[in-house]
């Protein structure tokens, strides 16, 4: 469709054709369009040399669907013209105009895909899923062409083929190596035939991973537990009462709305006494995209099938196989061994847990077998029980504002950073709320962004990303990071304010872990800069942080009660502490379920055609507890493994606990808030990214390789 500009300048052009012919009228119409998609670039906000904004920050407020594509396309339009002119170099190829001058260039592209990948998972709505279908495409076309550049290859290859003998730096040496590798894992090597093969396959999959996420999350959307009879809100307390009245208020209903985002999911679950209420529920939260509009079985047939393809072309048997030869696990194997190590040694603590909450439930009354939706419920009330605590007496000491206070915190007493909200930094939401991060010397170290409660344009679910990554520039200026954590913590109501559970605390802290690894980051190449690490490393500085949720040092510092000023008292602290471990067993095992069942698709030899119910019941049979629903199914809503960045890697989430639970007993030996032990980390970790292999990066840190052992007594399965 035109739009008002284009459309009286047609009028024009027709009134025109008369006086001056057609071949005239052409031109004029076409010199009318030339004049209007220039004043659209002009107005783009991509393509300003430089922000007026503070620290360089991205003008959201300035933001226009229609800037994407044109940004888009530009930005593929101006990085063919640098590797067009790296290929074309008459020098011989060098580390400096081949590797570097390939590490930097294609800015503009990697700006536009920052902003609008991120918004896409954050704010998204049906334009910006349209436009994804349309940029996909290019963007994966320009990456092949990139990759499967025969010319660009050479030169990468020439260089590579000489690092031994160019005294590089050890980061020199990754970014030579990286680079090479990742020529080689997207078919350089391939012959013309198989190259366009690749180009085909990596286009389908690109859309593919598209599909399966929107999906997930206009199924998400589409359901609402809609509660007229106030006796069917027995058991749950009061502030999820209220917060489920202010949804079905928003959405214009009566009575209370229950969702399936999990600050009103997760309550449900554990206090609602109406059971067929609770089965409902679960049955909706567990099949999702399942059935219907937003059917991803299919979808994953699909992804898998193209996945293997692409693998056999690429010379290896499986997914999986292809995948892991570029993460620390190495191959599959190894993965295994891991996942089966865990299984062996929590199994049977986890069979225990299953029968002592059985006999609970039981001795309360239940006569039937616990099933899914039971087990939340019984699980609370034998923790309350047991300890004396759950998660509605611990909220009053975990409002929002002041957790804020207790995270950021924890990053001063550690790493000396401190952190001053700045209005003046645009934002994509008003929610969104921005701050400057300032160095223990008060020199500025970054932006972070923070994004706490759900809405209908955010997945589910917690992450950190960046908008801008640290890197040196080709002026020698280290430019600062912007760095955004994203959430879905319980809502404030017209009487309460955010008051968060202590797994959203976790949560909270463990995005925080990762923000910290990106605003520290000191490396001089953005792709080997904070987070960009093997993705079975990049959970341990998140994960790690997580412990210090249970220290009653740290929580002394924030934990007070949001009415009456009064700290948390020190026994509910060990309350907390003695009920860590509480059905660590079934925790674990529902963790390493996922493990597997990512491997059992991602191990497949042959294309899949089968049912996915019957492919995921036997790929984590093993590792199952509870009975299971015919109906149920977790692999068309696992954004992990088939839209995200962890296919062939969930293992990663136990592999870094490993690594943490054996990193937190070097500070537990020399004190949680010890400097040395804090600095040495930041030093060999956090500040390196992948700017070394990580095993000799954490080496540096713990002085020998991880044990499991103290994973094993952190959860109480060994003394």
């Amino acid at each position: 469709m035109m739009n008002g500009y284009n459309m009286d300048c047609f009028k024009h052009t027709m009134k025109c054709i008369g006086a001056i012919g057609l071949m005239g009228a052409l031109a004029l119409l076409s010199a009318c369009q030339e004049k209007e998609n220039s004043e659209v670039m002009n107005d783009n906000v991509f393509l300003i040399s430089e922000y007026s904004t503070p620290h360089g920050t991205f003008p959201f407020d300035k933001l226009k669907l229609s800037d994407y594509l044109p940004a888009v396309k530009e930005g593929i339009r101006l990085h063919d013209a640098e590797i067009d002119a790296i290929v074309k170099n008459p020098e011989a190829p060098t580390f400096e105009n081949t590797i570097v001058a390939l590490e930097r260039s294609g800015s503009l592209l990697s700006r536009v895909q920052y902003i609008f990948y991120n918004l896409l998972e954050a704010e998204t709505c049906a334009e910006m899923d349209s436009l994804s279908e349309e940029i996909s495409p290019l963007e994966t076309e320009h990456s092949n062409n990139v990759s499967l550049n025969a010319d660009l290859f050479k030169r990468v290859k020439a260089v590579y083929e000489q690092k031994d003998a160019l005294e590089l730096t050890p980061e020199q040496n990754m970014l030579l190596v990286k680079t090479y590798e990742s020529f080689e894992k997207n078919g350089a090597n391939l012959s013309d035939e198989g190259k366009e093969k690749f180009r085909e396959l990596s286009k389908r999959l690109s859309l593919l991973t598209l599909k399966y996420g929107q999906n997930v999350l206009n199924a998400t959307n589409a359901y609402k537990l809609n509660v007229k009879d106030s006796s069917d809100l027995a058991g749950l307390p009061s502030a999820v009462v209220e917060a489920a009245a202010k949804k079905a208020k928003d959405s214009q209903m009566e009575g209370w709305v229950f969702d399936l985002t999990y600050p009103s999911y997760a309550p449900f679950m554990k206090y609602a006494q109406k059971r067929e209420l609770r089965e409902q529920l679960y049955m909706a939260y567990n099949t999702k995209a399942a059935s219907g509009e937003f059917d991803n079985r299919q979808v994953v047939k699909d992804i898998v099938n193209t996945r293997l393809e692409l693998s056999k072309l690429m010379g290896s048997n499986d997914y999986a196989e292809r995948v892991l030869r570029y993460r620390m696990a190495e191959n599959k194997e190894n993965v295994y061994h891991l996942l089966n190590e865990l299984l062996e040694a929590y199994k049977p603590t986890a069979m225990k847990e299953m029968e002592e909450v059985q006999a609970y439930a039981k001795a309360h009354g239940a006569d039937f077998d616990i099933m899914p939706w039971d087990w939340s419920f019984y699980s609370e009330k034998l923790r309350d029980e047991k300890y004396s605590i759950n998660d509605e007496l611990l909220r009053p000491y975990f409002e929002l504002e002041n957790v804020k206070r207790g995270v950021f915190g924890l990053a001063t007493k550690l790493y000396g950073l401190t952190f001053q909200k700045n209005d003046s930094i645009p934002v994509y939401h008003e929610e969104v709320e921005a701050f400057d991060v300032f160095d223990k010397d008060g020199s500025f170290l970054a932006v972070l962004y923070t994004d706490f409660h759900p809405r209908d344009g955010k997945r589910g679910g917690a992450w950190m990303t960046e908008f801008l990554c640290q890197h040196v520039d080709e002026k020698g200026v280290n430019v600062r990071p912007h760095i955004s954590i994203v959430m879905n913590f319980t809502r404030p109501t017209d009487s309460l304010p955010s008051l968060l559970t202590f797994d959203e605390l976790t949560t909270f802290i463990h995005e925080f872990g990762h923000s910290i690894h990106g605003m520290v980051a000191n490396s001089h190449y953005e792709s080997l800069a904070g987070t960009n690490v093997y993705r079975d490393f990049v959970e341990l500085p998140s994960q790690m942080l997580e412990n210090w949720a249970f220290e009653k040092e740290y929580l002394d510092g924030f934990a007070v009660h949001y009415k009456t000023g009064e700290p948390i008292p020190a026994e509910l602290i060990e309350k907390i502490r003695r009920a860590a471990n509480f059905n660590i067993g079934y925790a674990t095992l529902r963790q390493l379920s996922f493990g597997l069942l990512d491997m059992g698709w991602h191990t497949i030899t042959e294309p899949f055609e089968g049912d996915v119910k019957a492919f995921e019941s036997k790929a984590w049979s093993a590792a199952q507890t509870l009975p299971t629903v015919e109906e149920a199914l977790m692999s068309t809503q696992f954004n992990h493994i088939f839209s995200g960045g962890y296919s062939a890697g969930y293992y990663s989430y136990k592999w870094a606990e490993v690594l943490d639970a054996d990193a937190f007993f070097v500070f537990e030996k020399n004190g949680i808030f010890d400097q040395e032990t804090a600095t040495r980390f930041r030093k060999e970790v956090l500040e390196r990214g992948g700017s070394e292999h990580p095993m000799v990066l954490y080496k540096r840190f713990r002085g020998e390789e991880p044990s499991i052992l103290p994973l094993l007594r952190r959860h109480g399965i060994r003394k």
